[in-house]
C-alpha cells in the first residue's frame, strides 16, 4: 500500500508540504524525457553500473583465483582485501574525497615520484570525477565479489582439475573449460548484486562529489534526493523514483533470465 501511494504521488504536483494536490497525468514523466539533468543522470546511472559490474567483478574473479592458490599469505591476504568491503560506504566516500582531493595524499604520492604530470583534478574535473568515482566503489567492494568467487572456486572439485591437467590441458583452459561453467552460480550473484547496487548507488556519489562538478556524476538517485529536497519538487522525484525502480527491474531480471539459461546451459 506504501509503494501504491507513493507511485501516485508521481503523477501529482506535490511539493511535500501542501496537502493540497492536483493529478498531472503524466506530466512528470513527460518532463523528464526534456530535462537535460535527467537525461544526463539517467546516462550516468547506467553508464557506473555498467562499468562498476564488469571492473569490480573482473577484478574479483582475479583477487579471487590469487587467493585460492598455494601462498603462505593467502588468509592473510583475503582479510586484507575484504576488509574495505566492511567499512560504512560513507566514511570510505570521505576518506577517498580527502586522499582524492587537489593537495591530497594521490597528487602527493605521485609527485613525491616524479609524476608531477599525472598529477589531477580527480573529483573536480567533469571528465574525470565520474571514473574517480566508480574507482572508489571499484575499490571497496572488489573483496567482496572475491569472497563469493572464492567460495565458487573452492567448491570445484580437485579431481576435475587433475583430471584436466593429466589429459594436458593447460590453465587457461582448465579455468575456461572446467572451472568456468562450474562458476556459473557464483557469476550470476555476483554480477546481480553489482547491478543493482551501480544502479542505485547514492551515498558514495553524493559524498564524494554531490553530483558534481556541475551535474558531472549526477545520478538518478542524486537527482531524486536534489529535486525533492531542494527544490520541492517531490511529484517529479517521485516520478524518476519510479524509473530507477522500472530500470532495476527491467536489468536485474533480464540479467537472471539471461545467466539461468547460461547456468543450465553449462550444467
Amino acid at each position: 500500500m506504501p509503494s501504491a501511494r507513493g507511485i501516485y504521488y508521481a503523477f501529482t504536483d506535490w511539493d511535500g508540504l501542501d496537502p493540497d494536490l492536483s493529478f498531472v497525468g503524466l506530466d512528470n514523466f513527460t518532463d523528464m524525457t526534456g530535462d537535460p539533468d535527467a537525461v544526463r543522470a539517467i546516462w550516468h546511472t547506467l553508464l557506473i553500473a555498467v562499468s562498476i559490474t564488469v571492473v569490480q567483478n573482473l577484478v574479483g574473479l582475479l583477487l579471487a583465483l590469487g587467493v585460492n592458490s598455494a601462498i603462505k599469505t593467502r588468509n592473510v591476504l583475503r582479510v586484507f582485501l575484504f576488509a574495505p568491503a566492511v567499512i560504512t560506504p560513507i566514511v570510505t566516500a570521505y576518506l577517498w574525497r580527502n586522499l582524492l582531493g587537489p593537495d591530497g595524499a594521490v597528487n602527493s604520492a605521485l609527485g613525491a615520484v616524479g609524476l608531477d604530470s599525472w598529477q589531477q583534478n580527480w573529483l573536480g574535473d567533469p571528465d574525470l570525477a565520474l571514473w574517480a568515482v566508480v574507482g572508489v566503489i571499484v575499490w571497496q567492494f572488489a573483496g567482496y565479489s572475491m569472497v563469493i568467487f572464492l567460495a565458487g572456486l573452492q567448491s570445484v572439485p580437485k579431481e576435475i582439475h587433475e583430471a584436466a591437467a593429466i589429459d594436458g590441458a593447460g590453465p587457461v583452459r582448465r579455468f575456461w573449460s572446467v572451472t568456468r561453467p562450474l562458476l556459473a552460480p557464483a557469476i550470476t550473484i555476483n554480477l546481480m548484486l553489482s547491478i543493482i547496487g551501480g544502479i542505485k548507488l547514492f551515498d558514495q556519489v553524493y559524498a564524494l562529489t554531490g553530483g558534481g562538478p556541475g551535474h558531472a556524476t549526477d545520478t538518478i538517485s542524486t537527482l531524486i534526493y536534489k529535486n525533492a529536497f531542494t527544490l520541492g519538487e517531490f511529484g517529479y522525484s517521485i516520478a524518476l523514483a519510479v524509473v530507477l525502480t522500472v530500470i532495476v527491474a527491467v536489468a536485474s531480471t533480464g540479467q537472471y533470465v539471461v545467466l539461468s539459461r547460461n547456468e543450465r546451459a553449462a550444467s
